[in-house]
């Protein structure tokens, strides 16, 4: 009874137009190779210069992390663009396992760009680089990070469609992932 009950106040709100497109067409997936390959290509040439970089990942490992962070610091300290609860996160987390975050960055972007470039996991990989954006952002860096968290937030939108033309195609059916044709299901979500 109360089954019924759910199913009778659920209102099913049919997507625009637009909205069908860009997130659910197969028509728009070009659009987001496109997306993909340049935040892909972005995150992995940064990334790489990381992985074989001696501060990031060698003998020096996580000395490019603790230079980065005592310059947020320092924004913090002069009231500019470093929260006082990212700037604690930045002192007591990040800083104390420098090494640890270092591997983490440089390998993450790296991994990032390879799941983009590929269209594997895409919605995934758009989400982590999102949140190294982000968390850039937050430490008063400002270069490319908005542009490309941006993008990351449309590639998570169309996390359907994104890796279209790429491994998520096969990836995401096989992992289940229902895709079927439009025609076998046109107004179904208007229907109920």
């Amino acid at each position: 009874m109360q089954q019924q009950f759910r199913e009778k106040d659920e209102i099913i709100i049919p997507e625009n137009p637009v909205s069908r497109f860009l997130f659910s067409s197969t028509r728009s997936a070009w659009i987001w190779l496109f997306i993909r390959l340049y935040v892909g290509y972005t995150w992995i040439t940064a990334g790489w210069k990381k992985v074989t970089s001696d501060a990031w990942t060698g003998e020096g490992a996580g000395g490019a992390i603790q230079g980065f962070v005592k310059g947020a610091l320092a924004k913090a300290e002069e009231g500019h663009d470093v929260s006082a609860w990212y700037a604690w996160f930045l002192e007591y987390t990040v800083l104390p396992n420098a090494k640890v975050f270092g591997f983490m960055v440089a390998y993450g972007e790296v991994l990032v760009g390879l799941g983009l470039i590929l269209g594997l996991l895409t919605g995934i990989a758009a989400f982590f680089g999102g949140l190294m954006n982000v968390s850039f952002l937050f430490a008063g860096t400002i270069s490319t990070n908005p542009l490309l968290f941006i993008f990351a937030t449309w590639l998570v939108m169309a996390w359907k469609v994104a890796g279209w033309y790429g491994l998520d195609r096969w990836a995401l059916s096989y992992l289940g992932t229902p895709w079927t044709r439009s025609n076998a299901h046109r107004g179904s979500a208007i229907s109920k």
